[in-house]
This record gives C-alpha cells, sequence and structure tokens, in this order.
C-alpha cells in the first residue's frame, strides 16, 4: 500500500511538471544561432563549460533594471572551420536559447568560461526571426572563471549614442566601461585583466641609474602617455604589458617569429661570412656592399648558420626553426632601389625625388626667407653668390617670389645634441640643404650648408658644399650629401615614424578604450585603426627604443634618441597633423576653396601630397557622412558625455604635456569631430604607411640612406684632406657605419616593412557584419571605391613620363600610398605598396 501511494505521488508530480512544461511552451519561443571560437581546446572538451544567457533590448528585469535573461545555452554540434575569411581556423558551434514570446530581439549576451583553458571568441549571429538576424562582433579573449572571478559581457553590433542606449542595456554599458577603466587600485597585473590606464615611458632605461631619463610628465622631457605596464624583477613579460585584446593573434605571432628568425639569420649570416674571410667588419669596397644581397640564387641555409642562428635567438623563437629552415633564405633580398638602378643614390634628381616621394617627405618646405636664420638669431652662411648663378636664369629674388626656393632643414633641433651625439666614434652635423623648383617640377640642389657648435657658446662653425661635376668638388658633394642623409635618417625613424604615428596614437586608443563604449558609433568607427597598435609599440620599447635597443646602437644620435625625439614633441601640434594643415604650413599648399580639400598644391608632382589628398578627401567624406548619420546637430554631439570625457582625457591625460595649448579644438562641433577623426584616421592608416612599408625598398640600399658616420668631412691642408684626394672611394667607405650595424639596421627594416597575412586593409573590415546598420555598410562599401578610384588615378600618374617624380632615375613608382590590396598576397612581405587601416608593425 505505502509503496503504491508512492508511484501514484511520483506521477501526479510528473504530470504536473509536464502541463508546466507545457505551459511553458506557450508562452516562450527559441531564438537559434551560431557562435565561432579560436585557439580553444578540442571541441569535445568544451561542452557545457561554456555558459551564455541573452540579454532582451525591450524587456528590463525589475529586480535587476537590466534586459530579461534568456535560459541558459551551452555549446552543441561543434565543427571545425578550416578557413574563415580573416584567414583563422577554429569551431563553429550551435546555440539555442529559450526565451519568453515578449523577450524581443537580444541586445547584449553574457558568457562563463568554466573551462581550464582560454579561448578567442571571434562572434555570435543569432537567427530571431525568418528575415532579421542580430550580429555580434567579439574578437576576444575569453579566460577561465576562476581567474577572472567574472563573466563576460558583448554588446550586438548595433549602435547607440548614450543618450540613445535603451533602458535595458544602460547599466550593461556604465558597468563594462568601469571594468574597462578600473579602480585605480594598485597590484600586480595578469595575462587576463582588461584595464587600460596611462603611464609615462618610464621602462627605456634606469633613471636612478642615470640610464635614460623618464620621458613624459615634465617640462623637461614631455611625451605622449603610453599604456600602464608591469616590469617584474627588470623582466617584461608581454602579456602583462597590454590588454588581452590589443594582442597579436597567435597567428600573427608565430608569424612575426618566422619574419624575426629570417632577418636574424641575415644578420649573423653577413657576420659569419666576414668572420670566415677574416674580414674587419668595415666595408672595403661597394661590392662587399651588394654582396650582402641575394642575386638571383639565394645561398642555401648551412649547418653553421643555423648554429649561429641560436645564439641570438630565445629559445621560444628558436623553436620555430624546426618547422621549415629550408623555407628560409640566407641573405637579404635586393631592395628594389639596388635592383632598379644601383647607382640612384649618387644622382642628385633622385636626392631631391627621395624628399617629394621617399620615406621620409614630409619635412621638404618652402623656404620663407634668405638667407635662413636659427631660432637663436644666427645667419646661415649660405650666400646669394653660392646658389643665384644655379637658378635656371632667375634672380634669387624672382625664384622666392615664385616660391621655387625649398629647404630641408635639420639644423636647429639637432644643434643643442651634437655634442652628446658627437662621441663614441660618431661625427655629426647639423645641415640645411637648399634646393631649386624646376619647370619640370624637380628639384634640384643648390647647396648643402654643415653645422658644428663654436668654441664659445652661441657661436656655429659652417661649411657650405655645392653640386660638383667631376674630381674632389664632386667627391665633397657626395660625402655632404651623405651627412644630409644621415640626419635624415634619424629625423625618419625617430619623429617622422616613431614620434608622429606610434607615441601619439597610443593616448587616443586608451582613451577610446575607457570612455568608448563598444556600442559607441566612434569606437565602431575607430576600432580597425588601433588594431595590433598596442602590442607593437610595446614590441619597440623593449627592442628598438630601450637602452642599448637596436635605434641606439645604429642611429647617428645614440643615447641621445629619446631625448631628441621629446625635444620635438614639443613642437608637435594635433591641429597640424592633418594633411591639409601640413601642406600648408610647409608651404607646399595654398588655401584654395575650389579645390581638393580647400588646398591646391604648389605643384602637381608631388606624388606623397598628390595621391594623400584624394585619400584623405575619400576618408573625410566617409567620416562626415558617418558622424552626421549618428549626430543630427551640433547640440547631440555637446551632450555626448562619453565623447565629451574621451576629449577631454586625450587632452588632459594623454597628452597631458600639451593639456594647456590653445590649439586643441573646443568638440563642440560634428566639424570639430569630423576633422579630429579624419586626422586620426589619417595618422593610424596613411602616414604610417607612408614612413614604414617602403623602409626596405629605399634605406635597405646602405649607400643611399646611411644611418651614422664614422668620419666629418676633411679639411683641406689636412691629413685626412690628403687620404680623401688619395682615394675617395676608400675615405667615403670609412665614413659609413660598420657592417654590425648595417646589417642589424637591415634586419630591422626587413622586419618592420613586411606586411603579414592577417592585415587588415583601408576600405576594408576583418568581418561583413560589423556594424548592424544598412546604410552604413552601404556608404563603406561607397567609400572602398572610391579608394579603388584612387587607386586607378596612381595607376596612371605612375605611367605618365611628364611627371618625373613619380619614378625618377631610381624607376621606383610611388606606391606608399596606393590604397590597393588587389595584388597584395596573403603573407607576401615586404611589397611597398597598400595602406593597413592601422600602425601594425
Amino acid at each position: 500500500m505505502e509503496h503504491s501511494r508512492i508511484i501514484d505521488c511520483l506521477n501526479v508530480f510528473q504530470g504536473s511538471v509536464k502541463a508546466q512544461l507545457a505551459e511553458s511552451k506557450k508562452h516562450s519561443e527559441s531564438i537559434k544561432g551560431e557562435i565561432i571560437i579560436q585557439h580553444c581546446p578540442a571541441k569535445s572538451s568544451l561542452g557545457k563549460a561554456i555558459r551564455i544567457k541573452l540579454y532582451s533590448l525591450s524587456k528590463i528585469d525589475p529586480s535587476t533594471g537590466k534586459g530579461k535573461l534568456s535560459q541558459e545555452a551551452h555549446l552543441n554540434n561543434g565543427k571545425r572551420i578550416h578557413k574563415k575569411p580573416n584567414g583563422n581556423r577554429g569551431f563553429q558551434y550551435e546555440l539555442t536559447f529559450e526565451v519568453d514570446r515578449d523577450f524581443g530581439l537580444p541586445g547584449a549576451f553574457v558568457i562563463w568560461n568554466q573551462h581550464k583553458h582560454k579561448f578567442f571568441l571571434q562572434s555570435m549571429s543569432l537567427q530571431v526571426t525568418f528575415r532579421q538576424m542580430v550580429h555580434f562582433e567579439c574578437k576576444s579573449w575569453i579566460y577561465p572563471n576562476h581567474l577572472t572571478q567574472k563573466a563576460r559581457i558583448f554588446f550586438s553590433n548595433t549602435c547607440y549614442l548614450p543618450s540613445q542606449t535603451p533602458n535595458s542595456l544602460l547599466q550593461l554599458r556604465k558597468q563594462e566601461l568601469d571594468t574597462l577603466r578600473g579602480d585605480g587600485t594598485p597590484g600586480r597585473t595578469r595575462e587576463w585583466h582588461r584595464v587600460y590606464d596611462y603611464d609615462f615611458y618610464n621602462d627605456l632605461g634606469d633613471p636612478q641609474r642615470g640610464e635614460r631619463p623618464v620621458l613624459g610628465g615634465s617640462v623637461s622631457y614631455p611625451y605622449p602617455r603610453r599604456g600602464k605596464t608591469e616590469n617584474e624583477k627588470g623582466m617584461f613579460k608581454i602579456d602583462n604589458c597590454i590588454p588581452p585584446d590589443e594582442r597579436f593573434s597567435p597567428e600573427k605571432l608565430s608569424e612575426f617569429a618566422k619574419k624575426v628568425i629570417q632577418a636574424t639569420l641575415h644578420y649573423v649570416v653577413s657576420q659569419g661570412e666576414s668572420v670566415l674571410r677574416e674580414e674587419t667588419n668595415q666595408f672595403k669596397s661597394f661590392n662587399e656592399i651588394k654582396e650582402l644581397f641575394s642575386g638571383k640564387k639565394n645561398q642555401v641555409v648551412q649547418e653553421w648558420m643555423i648554429r649561429k642562428l641560436e645564439t641570438h635567438l630565445a629559445k621560444e623563437i628558436f623553436k620555430e626553426t624546426e618547422r621549415g629552415i629550408k623555407d628560409y633564405t640566407a641573405k637579404f633580398p635586393m631592395p628594389q632601389l639596388f635592383a632598379g638602378n644601383e647607382l640612384a643614390w649618387k644622382d642628385d634628381k633622385e636626392f631631391g625625388r627621395q624628399m617629394l616621394a621617399g620615406i621620409n617627405a614630409t619635412l621638404i618646405q618652402c623656404l620663407q626667407a634668405f638667407p635662413p636664420r636659427s631660432k637663436n638669431g644666427i645667419w646661415s652662411s649660405i650666400r646669394r653668390s653660392h646658389i643665384e648663378h644655379n637658378l635656371d636664369g632667375l634672380t634669387l629674388q624672382e625664384a622666392m617670389n615664385q616660391w621655387r626656393i625649398f629647404i630641408l632643414d635639420h639644423h636647429d633641433y639637432l644643434m643643442p645634441f651634437l655634442g652628446q651625439i658627437n662621441k663614441n666614434g660618431v661625427c655629426a652635423y647639423a645641415s640645411r640643404t637648399l634646393l631649386f623648383l624646376k619647370d619640370d617640377a624637380t628639384l634640384k640642389p643648390l647647396a648643402i650648408e654643415l653645422s658644428l657648435p663654436g668654441l664659445s657658446p652661441g657661436t656655429e662653425i659652417h661649411r657650405v658644399f655645392r653640386p660638383g661635376t667631376n674630381g674632389s668638388e664632386a667627391a665633397l658633394w657626395q660625402l655632404a650629401k651623405v651627412h644630409v642623409a644621415v640626419n635624415d635618417s634619424g629625423y625618419h625613424q625617430l619623429i617622422s615614424h616613431w614620434l608622429k604615428t606610434h607615441a601619439v596614437v597610443e593616448p587616443f586608443i586608451i582613451a577610446t578604450r575607457r570612455q568608448l563604449s563598444v556600442m559607441h558609433p566612434i569606437h565602431r568607427l575607430l576600432d580597425p585603426h588601433f588594431k595590433d597598435t598596442m602590442h607593437t609599440n610595446a614590441l619597440a620599447r623593449i627592442t628598438v627604443l630601450k637602452a642599448g635597443g637596436i635605434f641606439e646602437k645604429t642611429l647617428y644620435s645614440g643615447e641621445a634618441s629619446m631625448e631628441l625625439s621629446s625635444s620635438l614633441y614639443k613642437e608637435w601640434r594635433f591641429d597640424e597633423q592633418s594633411l591639409p594643415g601640413d601642406l600648408v604650413k610647409r608651404g607646399l599648399a595654398f588655401q584654395n576653396s575650389e579645390c581638393l580639400a580647400g588646398i591646391q598644391l604648389l605643384f602637381e608632382d608631388y606624388p606623397y601630397g598628390a595621391d594623400g589628398l584624394e585619400i584623405w578627401v575619400a576618408t573625410k567624406r566617409w567620416v562626415t557622412d558617418f558622424c552626421r548619420y549618428f549626430y543630427k546637430d551640433d547640440n547631440s554631439l555637446r551632450s555626448d558625455h562619453e565623447i565629451q570625457e574621451w576629449w577631454s582625457e586625450i587632452r588632459k591625460i594623454g597628452h597631458g604635456d600639451k593639456c594647456n595649448e590653445t590649439w586643441w579644438s573646443s568638440m563642440t562641433t560634428v566639424s570639430d569631430l569630423v576633422e579630429a577623426l579624419t586626422t586620426l584616421i589619417w595618422i593610424s592608416s596613411c602616414l604610417h604607411a607612408s614612413v614604414n612599408f617602403g623602409q626596405y625598398e629605399y634605406a635597405g640600399h646602405p649607400l643611399n640612406r646611411p644611418t651614422k658616420c664614422r668620419n666629418f668631412i676633411a679639411m683641406e691642408g689636412t691629413r685626412e684632406y690628403a687620404e680623401f684626394l688619395h682615394d675617395p672611394d676608400k675615405f667615403f667607405l670609412k665614413m659609413l657605419p660598420n657592417r654590425s650595424e648595417i646589417t642589424l639596421y637591415l634586419a630591422l627594416l626587413e622586419i618592420l616593412s613586411a606586411h603579414t597575412s592577417d592585415e587588415v586593409y583601408l576600405g576594408q573590415r576583418q568581418s561583413p557584419n560589423w556594424i548592424d546598420d544598412v546604410w552604413v555598410k552601404q556608404r563603406f562599401e561607397q567609400f572602398a571605391e572610391e579608394l579603388n578610384e584612387v587607386h586607378k588615378r596612381i595607376v596612371e600618374r605612375n605611367a605618365d613620363s611628364k611627371l618625373k617624380n613619380r619614378r625618377g632615375p631610381s624607376t621606383i613608382p610611388y606606391k606608399l600610398l596606393d590604397p590597393t590590396v588587389s595584388n597584395i598576397k596573403s603573407g607576401q612581405g615586404i611589397t611597398a605598396i597598400g595602406i593597413p587601416n592601422s600602425i601594425s608593425m
């Protein structure tokens, strides 16, 4: 009897549960979708270890004030994806969420990782109705909950200004930003920590031991801020230096390691061959320099090379060589400048052309007054008689009135540092180079002034050199050009490249992560332009910029390198970093409202300016339309507290040493925002591409852009001058950096100049579902098409024989600002073409 009563009770209970489930199903429905996970453990081990719930966009849970939650879902039916559009492999899982019928659209989801391993969450897509999909572009590392102690929140790809945020997501929006800002509590940084904060450049050396000063936070050494890091007992761990989502993907890390191996192999082989031949560390002939590079057949990697390589690489990186040493080459690849015309570096036409179409085409400027005068009041020693005979029949005044005298000025900023620089075998001048704009728009060098500090304070010693056609005069002129190239190489790396792109952009990245929600449309616009930049900068600090790093070993500025960049940051202004503003400031363009970007180039055949302006205009149109789509008027911008806090933090903290400058815009109009965003995108994409990806092709030729000099130019009547007269070529070679310095710099350029296979270029996005807005996606496709039209016009200009500066004696067409990606193969490497969205190397 007792047993039967128990059975009856159980039957009643089961019936009740079934009835409740049936009733529940009347009021619930399913949302199906898929999720893509990469770099995860075996698919069978995930299962229920990953828990996900959806937040409703329209229904609020009164007990929490947040969106109503769905039932919990787990990963099902995982299948391997062999190739996604971004080139990564991963697993695709099915998901089914049970939600109330009045749940509405999902606006966010929360995910718990109860597995012991981290994984990369690429995206999630939900089929809400027959015709409506909701996408979540996640691109984030999900660490185990036993480490993070909290779940992760992701929002859909629909963008909202703060005032337009659905009530169900308001708390979640604030909660996620608070997480990224942190609470300021000091403590050890772990690799799963997602906090973004600022710091000074206090990791380049030990200031207490007098190694290097701290950059940033002082009047003496102003500098942009970097991301806050942790150096444990002097050891640098990249996982503790940057938040997880700023790091290279595992694929890119592997590819980067292979690039380092290849470049290091080239370096050690160039050293090893000279040792085997019992050579000195100095080049004895021009042919020896050429032998650094591979010919039609590259040398096979030999056993001694591998043993030598092992001594130069960390064990983790050297392990990569086991995967296919036969794929590596033993010699440096031949730079285009060598392959096209190996004597082009000696040509005055090419010397002038590279100021307009080389890797540092942002410094040349129109001379405003003759003779040039230093800031301290000292006049240049270049006289009218030095140049007037070489102005193609014009008087000096006529040439000045026609804006045809130009200057490459490496004088004022260098003079205070020469005493510190000219030691340890380095011999550097400050230089001024005057050039004349000919009728065919080429620049003809007129004179070079090389200067040193005088014996008494406030005085200078000048020497002026003029072009010579033969004999000792021609040889002296070549030596003077080498010293100018050395100045320009240092400025290019430290200022045009590092400071004005890498360093100044990092504070914008940090402020964007801290102050703009991922739901903010401006965050969505900028995010592709920040890809991998913080990781790249962290690597630069520990290898290139630090005390004893590659810059100090290879550039003439040596230990003064970063102090020099700090000195020039004092002159940096964000409002002058726009391309039109920069061109007008340098006198290469003038205001004309009827022309492209409201300015007119001084002459058409300025490849950097001509190509750049077309891209600037297309980019600004895209940014303008994007911003005005979300901001209907200026009031909506002024009331956007996230964008106002973002701009305030950039000025007051990120670039805090310049917070009192009056040139910062007030950010009160949509036009202010458009100009700032266009400038930021220009710096991150186009400006960086123009100064970086052509480095190997131009500076890879050691005679074209040497990085330091070992001798001053001999004075007449000295023993050195007699040696110079006896053998000018030998004197020239003795003046160059030694073999170790040249090949170390070549190895660096080989790494920096190569595109990676996961590069995302201007006019591209990593995913077609990067935003859930049809109009925005259509407008972006229009932007991409505009860039394709720019590419076609660049090809036409490069083929126009009337435009002498497009190719020049080197026969290298100017492609550094060609936005095409059609002929850039995956992982192709050094191409000197293409504009990545971000500063990614």
